[in-house]
């Protein structure tokens, strides 16, 4: 068995193979000529005491011991001629939906109402420089969903919902670097997401699953109280043992599709606020204590929260050396978010900044019942959207002006291709969504000193870190509380916040179909 230490050393140190060996013999209490291989475990970066390092956990063995938890590799079945499973939507939770049924013997049939992420780039290069909006084909809809051309930040605080190593692992045999499985906070980037889900579709086309791009839900098919399959806009009906709804976030038809439909929808809190970018040198400087912080530390990135009179204000999808890009999904609209490619390169670090929205927020828009979050979100984007010029054009703010509650009367550089243009965003959002911001943005200027700078740019709006929407489901069957078979999952059903907890939700609702089944085929 091999000798687990813990270890603190130099970002030169680590980097120097004799070095780290030195530091772990040393830890591990063995004599060197007794130390063979070495395994790295988990890797963080600690700046709480000055000068940055890294903290390291390591595996030491003996001469003669094979190193243990090699990347796992998954041998998926032939589904071919087995019970088909209807998949609405081929993002995280879909993907790995897909993938655990594909292990569990049955056959996933995908419905994506966007392109593959090829095709995709088409329409994100058009809204991002041209301002055309696709409402099928966007940052946020096509393969992959919104996690395809994301940060791809992996951190999750769900593991106690799944097995978070069960889902790195997957996504390195689909092409992503090892190193998702030791970092702390690993992320895959932009630049390497669309091919790893072109590579899942491929694994899951090979092994008799189906993929159905460019198709449009419009309906669910219930017979005698259970989902037996759904219905396209060009009327073709796909039936099966049962449906996965994991549309994302931002596909507000579905939940009005749902609604029409008179099936349980909820109206739940979200979060609503801006984007704000700042040189990545300036949070390097200020996470790393200095300019003297070492060229081989990464991109340093924050995390921040306030309580500002009982209502929460943090950072949200922090993009160290990452770009703000569009993510409107219908005309009419503006919509910001942020991502980063693997080498997290870009001079300009970005994070969403939000405050809580409660129920009693948007109390006004009753009757639009389990909706109202949704009309709420949508106004306030229209709003942005005519601020911008009726482009894509963001409205922008600096900082330290939006604390101070006056327009810009210059702003700086940005990362945002379409472009930006003086707005006066403290009087823009909604009151209470301003006046959190401009008190937290204070608080954050103390634990962070240099934050609250007239170098950092405020973009609007970022409304799209939940769903203001929730699919009301079993917590045990994980079926629609008042259909059976339909599983709503994944972000856009309202229990899930990111990548991994999507992908986690996924494999939940995949695994419970699959038990299912097998009660009803040995029946």
């Amino acid at each position: 068995m091999p000798c687990t230490v813990d270890i603190t050393i130099s970002p030169e140190a680590a980097a120097n193979p004799d070095c780290l060996r030195q530091a772990a013999v040393q830890a591990s209490r063995l004599a060197a000529g007794d130390v063979g291989a070495i395994q790295l475990v988990r890797r963080s970066v600690d700046a709480r005491r000055g000068k940055a390092l890294l903290q390291l956990k390591l595996n030491v063995y003996r001469h003669g011991e094979q190193p243990l938890d090699a990347p796992a590799r998954f041998d998926y079945r032939n589904v071919a001629g087995r019970p088909p499973v209807i998949i609405v939507g081929a993002g995280p939770a879909g993907l790995f939906a897909a993938l655990k049924l594909l292990e569990k013997g049955l056959r996933p049939v995908i419905l994506e109402r966007g392109k593959s992420v090829k095709e995709r780039k088409r329409d994100i290069a058009k809204l991002t420089r041209e301002h055309i909006v696709n409402p099928n084909s966007s940052w946020c809809f096509g393969e992959g969903g919104a996690g395809a051309y994301s940060d791809g930040k992996l951190y999750t605080r769900s593991g106690k919902r799944g097995n978070v190593a069960h889902v790195l692992q997957q996504l390195v045999q689909h092409g992503a670097n090892p190193d998702i499985l030791v970092e702390a906070h690993p992320h895959v980037g932009t630049d390497k997401l669309p091919g790893i889900a072109a590579n899942i579709r491929q694994t899951i086309c090979r092994c008799g699953g189906e993929y159905r791009f460019d198709t449009r839900i419009t309906g669910i098919i219930v017979k005698n109280g259970a989902a037996v399959g759904v219905a396209d806009e060009r009327g073709v009906r796909y039936e099966g043992i049962a449906v996965v709804l994991a549309t994302g976030h931002s596909a507000g038809d579905v939940y009005e599709m749902l609604d029409e439909q008179k099936l349980a929808l909820e109206a739940k809190p979200f979060a609503l606020g801006v984007r704000v970018e700042h040189p990545q040198a300036l949070i390097n400087e200020i996470q790393y204590h200095g300019k003297g912080y070492s060229p081989l530390l990464p991109a340093a990135a924050y995390s921040l929260v306030a309580q500002v009179q009982g209502r929460g204000v943090f950072s949200f999808c922090m993009c160290p050396g990452g770009m703000v890009v569009p993510s409107a999904t219908a005309p009419g609209e503006l919509v910001v978010n942020g991502m980063s490619n693997s080498r997290r390169s870009s001079p300009y670090a970005n994070a969403g900044v939000v405050a809580q929205v409660n129920l009693a927020d948007y109390a006004g828009y009753e009757k639009f019942g389990a909706l109202a979050g949704l009309r709420f979100r949508q106004e306030v984007e229209q709003a942005m959207f005519a601020a911008g010029g009726a482009t894509q054009t963001a409205p922008a703010q600096r900082l330290t002006d939006f604390v101070g509650g006056r327009a810009s009367s210059s702003l700086g550089k940005t990362s945002y291709i379409p472009g930006v243009t003086s707005a006066p965003l403290h009087a823009l959002l909604p009151e209470f969504v301003s006046r959190s911001l401009r008190r937290a943005f204070l608080e954050f200027g103390k634990k962070m000193r240099g934050y609250l700078t007239d170098e950092a740019m405020l973009l609007a709006v970022e409304s799209r870190t939940s769903s203001p929407v929730r699919i009301p489901r079993d917590p045990q069957t994980m079926q629609h509380v008042r259909i059976a078979n339909l599983y709503p999952c994944g972000e856009g059903a309202g229990y899930a916040g990111g990548i991994t907890s999507s992908a986690i939700d996924g494999v939940g609702c995949a695994e419970r179909i699959a038990q299912q089944a097998s009660c009803i085929l040995s029946s």
